[in-house]
């Protein structure tokens, strides 16, 4: 019985050929490799800085929109208690002195609308 044989859809190059194909394919090698590093290091450099402040920014905002609004204290009463208690315990002085001036800046500006009108 007689094996069937292959066809060969492309032909063989030769030595010299293969050698330029090397070639080529070295080059092409190393232009890639060069725009991939140039890609990734504008990616670190350029972009990641701002996704990454990005980032913080929305999250901090969260955070600070949550422990703003004091309708939350109903929701979640515990960690209202503790923050309000640590952040009291710790700043009462300067609370109570920034609490007045508030109200020192507030009458002020009700006076200057008295006197508009």
């Amino acid at each position: 019985m007689m094996e069937p044989k292959h066809e060969v859809f492309y032909p063989e190059l030769s030595e010299q050929g293969a050698k330029q194909a090397v070639e080529l394919i070295e080059k092409f090698k190393a232009q890639l490799t060069k725009h991939a590093e140039e890609a990734i290091a504008a990616l670190y450099m350029d972009i990641m800085p701002f996704i990454e402040a990005d980032s913080w920014t929305n999250y901090r905002s969260q955070i600070v929109n949550g422990l703003s609004n004091y309708d939350n204290r109903d929701t979640y009463p515990y960690d209202f208690q503790r923050i309000r208690a640590a952040i009291f315990k710790q700043h009462k002085d300067e609370i109570l002195k920034d609490l007045n001036q508030d109200l020192v800046k507030e009458n002020e500006m009700l006076k200057k609308q008295l006197e508009e009108t």
